[in-house]
């Protein structure tokens, strides 16, 4: 490595820890005054509300590992145009590309770093505060799983099994309820098409209650609608979903032959190409955010006063297109594959062309 390039490349370094010390430190404070009301509801020690926000530093640098690398590349280069470094290299016969190299090596190197850090550290970290945040503070154990597209929970006094395609609904299909005896035998089975829950009850819709007779015999009958005053409300029902979040990369790679339902693999496809593609996420942005601060500075003779609100914009864009991406190929509409690579190539090839473009100038 040349002089100028590990000077371009410390330059780059150097900017991405302070823009991400920047970040962190204000991403903490803003989620420490949110949830320090929770931790002192539950009664909770500063020493595990420290060991929280520590173990949360991680999760933190990976969600905003695309725009620290967009940042960092932008304002190093907009360093260098500020002081006139960009334009004395240009004039001594310094190529564009040369000057731009060690910006992307690094870019690539960080982006390297997530990826480890996605399958050996965050795994834990997430488990950890996930279990802080939900069971310690929340007070919400998990008391059912999700097999075969049904989902299935022990409450106080039955067993409910159901599909529940609209997570944030309290709409639920297939509904079923069923209570048991001491010696292991089912005394009634309640299911129904359809099951609503609000604050007087779980409202059914075209099912049928069978009772327990005898030791042979059920006594069945079929209804329209009927409400019933079971004991558990939906917010009971806690599966968690942030599992997935959980997994290393090899776990989330695996996953994908282990479903058994077409709509399972979907999601855990989509889950392992999302986070793939996410940390990746950073580079085309950084490759469309570089010509963004050449071209502002040559039309307008600024620099970092546009580039870096413009870059905040793109990365904003880019989350919202890559989000909206993911989830219709969670639900099947679009390849996962497509979802996680639509933006890269778009981002990319465009960042390219134009640094390209401005190069030959």
């Amino acid at each position: 490595m040349t002089l100028l390039n590990r000077y371009i490349f410390s330059q780059f370094a150097r900017t991405f820890f302070v823009v991400a010390a920047a970040f962190l430190s204000l991403y903490i404070l803003i989620d420490f005054f949110e949830k320090i009301d929770n931790f002192m509801e539950a009664g909770k020690s500063f020493g595990l509300i420290l060991q929280f926000f520590l173990l949360s530093i991680p999760f933190i640098i990976d969600m905003l590992g695309p725009i620290l690398i967009l940042l960092a590349g932008v304002i190093s280069l907009g360093v260098l145009s500020h002081n006139n470094e960009l334009t004395a290299m240009m004039a001594g016969g310094i190529h564009m590309r040369t000057i731009v190299n060690p910006i992307l090596i690094g870019a690539l190197i960080f982006t390297m770093l997530f990826l480890a850090m996605a399958q050996w550290i965050l795994p834990r970290t997430i488990a950890a505060t996930n279990g802080i945040w939900y069971e310690d503070v929340k007070g919400m154990v998990p008391l059912g799983i999700f097999r075969n597209g049904r989902y299935y929970y022990k409450g106080k006094e039955g067993f409910y099994s159901f599909a529940r395609p609209w997570p944030d609904k309290n709409t639920f299909l297939d509904f079923s309820y069923s209570s048991w005896s001491s010696n292991h035998k089912m005394e009634t089975l309640i299911s129904s098409q359809k099951a609503e829950w609000d604050e007087k009850g779980w409202h059914l819709s075209n099912g049928q209650v069978q009772t327990n007779i005898n030791s042979k015999d059920y006594n069945t009958r079929l209804f329209d609608q009927q409400t019933f005053p079971f004991p558990e409300r939906p917010e009971f029902f806690f599966v968690p979903k942030y599992q997935s979040a959980e997994l290393s990369l090899t776990q989330l790679f695996q996953a994908m032959f282990k479903q058994d339902t077409h709509l399972e693999t979907v999601v855990a496809r989509t889950n392992f190409y999302s986070r793939i593609s996410y940390t990746l996420l950073g580079v085309p942005l950084l490759f469309l955010g570089l010509p963004v601060l050449l071209i502002s500075y040559k039309k307008w003779g600024k620099d970092l006063s546009i580039a870096i609100p413009a870059s905040c914009g793109m990365a904003f864009l880019a989350w919202g297109l890559w989000g909206a991406l993911q989830s219709l190929a969670k639900v099947d509409y679009i390849s996962p594959i497509l979802a996680g690579s639509l933006i890269h190539v778009v981002f990319g090839l465009s960042g390219f062309l134009l640094l390209h473009k401005q190069g030959s100038q």
